[in-house]
């Protein structure tokens, strides 16, 4: 057996953390690249408190999903104030930007120089400038993963920019800071975050380790993702979907993801379609993709395996199986109202190129087997 982890250099877990955000910022450099999401009046409370602890801080707030100008405007922005380090917060799009922000603002030359698929995929010549990552919803991960998705609309996809380095130096995950996310936001973050451990726990990467992580943590997520939209006050309920997508992003560095996220990778940058709630949309139905091709090709194979236990850990009944578990996903995409993918633009004409995109993209490669065409088309057809 052989295989390797690499999480953030330091997590920092817990409500109120971000109360310690100064003496943390301090450790990291004199004068901050603070990268928010679309509405960097979120990110007052950081502000006074970097501002208390006497570090220096510039702001760039992203509108959405992070696109290469964007991302290149903002390491000119960085460059120009003089920044020694960056900080994310918000949501994925927000800690992805600031993640490519550092890697840009110690390495010479354009983005597209080491950006994948888009670019020329070099590898950076200098290690990223040190990233503090502080998420604002419970879903991507981001904070300890070690690429950023970037969207290239020249090429209509997304493509990540990616690096041992890039791994932030810090994270501080605050469950506080999650109240306030109205329920669709809650919905289909937390439905990301439970694809991201599903998918990397049937992987065929998956490792000791990560299996740690997903078995651990998707009763978490399975328990506490209804009780969240109902009530976002719910303070356990947001501990544990905060807990659920931080044990999710170090699964998926480490142990690869699947067909839902090849899919998400052509349908997000076609189509103006928030990531976490194509991967709510898809989920189901690659579920039951995966195992009808597991049970005809590989019927004494670990995946179905797999499959009933991530069922028992979803339902918390010790004799569910693999159908019950796609039961209980559909269940719950329905009661949270996740919209089907024809709602951003989607179309049975657009099937067969997506499809495509999704066989070549770099998530699929990790799904539990190889699947066909075939195979592929009624995923995507079913989530229209």
């Amino acid at each position: 057996m052989r295989f390797e982890f690499a999480t953030a250099g330091r997590i920092v877990f817990g409500p109120g953390t971000l109360r310690e955000v100064g003496s943390l910022a301090r450790s990291l450099g004199r004068h901050a690249f603070v990268v928010t999401g679309r509405d960097p009046a979120r990110a007052e409370p950081l502000l006074e408190l970097l501002t208390a602890a006497s570090v220096a801080h510039t702001c760039f707030a992203v509108s959405g999903e992070p696109t290469t100008d964007a991302v290149t405007a903002a390491t000119v922005h960085a460059r120009a104030a003089d920044c020694d380090f960056v900080i994310g917060f918000g949501g994925g799009s927000a800690l992805d930007a600031a993640k490519a922000v550092a890697a840009l603002l110690t390495n010479p030359g354009d983005l597209l120089d080491y950006l994948e698929v888009v670019g020329r995929a070099q590898p950076l010549v200098r290690p990223a400038a040190p990233c503090l990552a502080i998420p604002t919803t419970a879903g991507t991960g981001a904070e300890v993963t070690r690429n950023a998705v970037l969207a290239s609309p020249t090429h209509r996809c997304k493509a990540s920019l990616r690096d041992l380095s890039m791994l932030p130096r810090i994270a501080l995950v605050d469950p506080e800071l999650t109240r306030d996310l109205p329920p669709a936001i809650t919905a289909a973050t937390g439905l990301d975050a439970l694809t991201q451990l599903i998918e990397p726990y049937v992987s065929c990467r998956a490792n000791p380790m990560t299996d740690a992580l997903c078995v651990g943590a998707l009763p978490f997520a399975a328990r506490s993702l209804r009780r969240a939209c109902d009530n976002g006050r719910d303070d356990a309920a947001r501990a544990d979907l905060a807990f659920a997508s931080l044990c999710s992003g170090q699964a998926l560095a480490n142990a690869g993801l699947g067909i839902v996220h090849g899919f998400a990778a052509p349908l997000g940058g076609m189509f103006p379609a928030p990531h976490g709630a194509v991967c709510a949309a898809l989920l189901p139905h690659a579920m039951a993709a995966n195992l009808a091709a597991a049970r005809t090709r590989q019927p004494t194979g670990n995946t179905v395996r797999r499959y009933d236990e991530v069922a028992r850990l979803l339902t918390g009944r010790p004799h569910a199986t693999a159908d019950d578990g796609v039961a209980w996903v559909h269940a719950l995409v329905a009661a949270l109202s996740i919209p089907r993918l024809s709602t951003y633009g989607v179309t049975p004409a657009d099937v067969p190129l997506v499809v495509e995109k999704a066989a070549a993209a770099s998530s699929t490669k990790s799904n539990p087997l190889p699947l066909t065409t075939a195979e592929l088309t009624p995923i995507l057809s079913a989530s229209l």
